[in-house]
Formats: structure tokens, sequence, C-alpha cells
């Protein structure tokens, strides 16, 4: 029997109440970059929450998540049986495509890393996973 060439695409599912929730925080960061946390079921690609945290960077073109936002969200997440599953941020400036930054920081390929680029009129939400610093899209479902 031949073996099959099938390539598994890569996805999340973000409804679009939570991405109207990453739009508007990023909207309002603006000019600063925005980040904050999806949370979903343990290995799951639905994101059901997204949390907001502070970029301690301050910082127009990178950002760092206030650690203590981090733990309190991933605590909050575990009691309720569900686990961060990804991290968001904004570019403000430029396209919504891992930075090298952004891959070098890159800390769990499990993880799904979204970016919304502010750069058009219309804000443009992007997925990708980051797995030994390479980088591969995946498709946004809105649920």
């Amino acid at each position: 029997m031949p073996m099959s060439n099938q390539v598994s695409e890569s996805r999340i599912l973000i409804p679009s109440s939570v991405q109207s929730q990453i739009t508007a925080l990023a909207l309002a960061e603006t000019p600063l970059e925005c980040c904050g946390f999806l949370v979903g079921e343990f290995g799951s690609d639905v994101a059901r929450e997204f949390h907001a945290c502070r970029n301690i960077a301050q910082s127009k073109i990178i950002y760092t998540v206030d650690p203590r936002d981090h733990l309190r969200i991933e605590l909050d997440a575990e009691a309720r049986g569900l686990a961060i599953i990804g991290v968001v941020h904004s570019h403000t400036h430029t396209e919504p495509y891992p930075s090298v930054t952004d891959v070098g920081q890159a800390p769990d390929p499990d993880w799904h890393y979204v970016i919304i680029g502010l750069k058009d009129p219309e804000p443009k939400i992007r997925s990708y996973r980051i797995v030994d610093s390479q980088i591969s899209e995946s498709r946004i479902v809105t649920g």
C-alpha cells in the first residue's frame, strides 16, 4: 500500500469575540506594542479566552510580558483545567510576521504565536508556530 504524503494544515480557532478583544487592546496600546495570552484546553487549537498583559518593555518595537501577569493567568487557567495555548502581540508599524526577536523569544513549540499588524488601516491578525526557529503560518478559523 503506498504511503500518503499528506501534510496536516496547522490551524487555530479564534472566536470573533476574542479577535475583537485583541484588536481593541492593540489599538488602545498604540504606539506601543501590546501583548497577552490565549487560554484554552491543554494542547488544543481553540482559543477560548484572551487575557491582556502589561508590556513591561514599554516599547514600540518589542514586548516583554509582565511575569506577574503570566503567573496569574497561568495559575487561573490551571485552576479551571485550562492552559495558556498561545501568546499575542502587536506590530505597530510592520506586517504581522514574526521578527528575529520574536523567533528568539518563542518559549514553547506547542504555542500559537499570534500577531496583529497595525501597519495598514485595517488591522490584520495572523498566527504562527515557531519550532526550532522555523516559522510556519497557521490558518485562523473564526468560531
